[in-house]
């Protein structure tokens, strides 16, 4: 065959398996996560502890301390103090890091420290952040940082074009870390034209756990750099002194579809035996997490609250999907409330005033079955109620939807769930 035959061979088979993949990725069916029955071990012992940690595969952590950081001007400023006190390294990972005034802010900080000495390095998904580019970052980089982009589109990363770090993380020093779901863009800081700026929020971690924050960073700064970062500029092994126990859980699907994340909220939910609450942007649980939900309800009569975005969400179609979801939980007696006073970004899940799981993972297919993701989950009674005032809070603010209520919306509407099907596993 002529060259110009197999170039055209070529071609047809690469987008042929370009195909295949992108099919399979709409159209496999997700994994079943059943628990057989509920975990013996009472959620206060140090044996759920132990289980839980294997079942994560995360180290738990006695040394420490979690603060939350409720809404943009709180947590930016948090972060910023951070990176000035910074003395040896910084390292951030962003799934959205946005052009704005916010960001000009960080890049010029983490500038100063590149300057004086500090080793920066920066790593953003080259989807969520689509439009940075290397020319964004030039003061950082002319200051001595180093950028990355995770995941780039090229022809190599075309089977895995999917998957993206969805992970929010700063690590500075490895000593004091950030975590949570917001990423880096004025709508988190100041209203605008499309409303009010987002709810959100972000947890700042001292003590050993912040070793295991630094190793997720790793995992993909490793993977968009090639550097493996070592040595005490990046590990300090701090303790602080606290009664939490806490772990940071690393998750990254398998070649099966399995996460970590996945499989820690699946056996949260399975342990409840009070109540549930859950704050998440896009809430599209599968199957499984709704019958999970509903077993807690039925079985073991737990109080189950969830909070999810209402008319200011910032994907209508995604909000149509998730609302086609609200059926069955609300007849099993979940209560389900929406939140109007602007799009709500908050991520967390409190199980009985004990447990806690915090983080990037929404409750959808992507988080738990696409994306790299990373979750502080704790056993701590003063987390727990600090997250409690804030979900009481944003429940003031929120509509309750009842059944009667979600069988009475609009044709309209329930057409567009129908068309948000086909995309569901990718919102």
């Amino acid at each position: 065959m002529t060259d110009s035959t197999w170039f055209l061979v070529l071609a047809f088979i690469a987008i042929g398996l370009q195909g295949l993949t992108l099919y399979l990725a709409f159209f496999e069916p997700t994994l079943r996560y059943r628990i057989a029955r509920k975990p013996p071990y009472p959620l206060a012992s140090d044996e759920f502890c132990k289980m839980l940690g294997a079942i994560a595969e995360s180290e738990v952590n006695s040394n420490s301390r979690v603060e939350v950081l409720t809404n943009g001007e709180q947590f930016y400023a948090a972060e910023l103090a951070a990176i000035a006190a910074a003395k040896r390294s910084i390292n951030l990972e962003a799934y959205i890091f946005q052009r704005g005034d916010l960001t000009r802010r960080f890049v010029a900080a983490l500038a100063a420290r590149a300057r004086a000495g500090v080793k920066v390095n920066v790593v953003c998904d080259a989807i969520g952040s689509f439009l940075m580019t290397r020319g964004y970052f030039r003061e950082l980089i002319d200051a001595g940082g180093n950028v990355e982009f995770y995941n780039p589109i090229r022809w190599y990363t075309l089977p895995r074009l999917n998957n993206r770090t969805h992970r929010e993380i700063i690590v500075i020093d490895g000593e004091v870390g950030f975590l949570g779901g917001a990423g880096f863009a004025d709508h988190w800081i100041r209203n605008s034209r499309k409303g009010r700026r987002w709810r959100d929020t972000m947890f700042r971690v001292e003590g050993e756990a912040v070793t295991q924050m630094q190793s997720a960073f790793l995992e993909n700064w490793v993977e968009a750099s090639g550097e493996v970062l070592t040595g005490p500029d990046y590990f300090s092994f701090r303790k602080v002194d606290a009664n939490s126990q806490i772990m940071v859980v690393e998750s990254t699907p398998s070649a099966g579809g399995s996460t970590r994340a996945r499989m820690l909220f699946q056996t949260l939910l399975a342990s409840a035996e009070r109540f549930i609450e859950i704050t998440t942007p896009y809430f599209l649980p599968d199957k499984s997490v709704r019958d999970e939900i509903i077993r807690a309800i039925k079985e073991r009569n737990v109080d189950v609250r969830i909070i999810a975005p209402g008319k200011h969400s910032d994907h209508l179609l995604t909000r149509r999907s998730s609302r086609r979801l609200y059926g069955d939980l609300l007849q099993a007696g979940a209560k389900i409330y929406e939140y109007k006073r602007s799009m709500i970004h908050t991520k967390s899940l409190v199980v009985d005033g004990l447990w806690c799981a915090v983080g990037s993972t929404n409750f959808d297919h992507r988080s738990f079955g696409i994306n790299d993701e990373v979750n502080l989950a704790a056993k701590d009674h003063a987390l727990a109620a600090r997250l409690r005032e804030d979900f009481a809070h944003d429940l003031a603010l929120s509509d309750e939807i009842t059944y009667d209520k979600w069988m009475r919306r609009p044709i309209w509407e329930k057409v567009h769930e129908g068309l948000g099907w086909v995309l569901e596993r990718q919102e």
